[in-house]
């Protein structure tokens, strides 16, 4: 009996650590990270290029080709019907999109374990207001992305095509407004040197 709650606890210890964000992974210190210091980019400077040569389709069986999404700031997030933390970060992902769409977000659902009959009602009902593809079988685009050892995985991107932030659980909700932000922004120095 005694063993059964061992192996009960160590899975219990690891659904925790796949759900939670326990080691924050964008370039904040402290200070910056509660709001009260200035905020800088979201993207490291060493950061790796997003691969975006990959052609999904979405839940109208319709070709989406991510690369043509260079120049949004894009926040994809790899996620299924079932999954708990996914419910609670869909509401946000749908904020996000309506609050900031029309300064170059573009927002993305990826579905993973979970078939197009489960989630195209669930879009509707959810309201989803951004674009979701389908992701089932694809472990090239999962790869790229990866690992993955748990959904959510979501990935921020910049205009410019670098893989920002990395989050694998949940994350709050104002971690990702932070960065979405910071990566929306214009530096002064692009503005002034155009004259405006």
């Amino acid at each position: 009996m005694n063993i059964r709650w061992a192996i009960a606890a160590v899975g219990a210890l690891a659904l925790a650590l796949l759900t939670l964000n326990a080691v924050p992974e964008w370039p904040f210190s402290s200070a910056e990270a509660q709001g009260t210091g200035p905020a800088r980019s979201a993207c490291p400077a060493n950061s790796k290029p997003a691969n975006l040569n990959f052609t999904l389709k979405d839940v109208n069986n319709k070709d989406v080709n991510l690369a043509s999404l260079k120049g949004k700031v894009l926040l994809i997030d790899f996620w299924a019907t079932w999954c708990g933390p996914c419910k609670i970060e869909i509401p946000w992902f749908i904020e996000f999109q309506q609050k900031y769409g029309k300064d170059g977000l573009q927002v993305l659902g990826v579905f993973v374990e979970d078939t197009l009959d489960k989630v195209k009602p669930y879009v509707a009902q959810m309201k989803m207001n951004y674009t979701i593809l389908q992701g089932q079988d694809r472990e090239d685009l999962q790869d790229a992305y990866g690992p993955m050892f748990g959904i959510p995985v979501t990935v921020v991107i910049s205009r410019d095509a670098k893989l920002c932030v990395k989050h694998t659980g949940l994350t709050s909700k104002d971690a990702f407004e932070r960065e979405i932000k910071s990566l929306l922004e214009v530096p002064a120095t692009t503005t002034r040197a155009a004259g405006l």
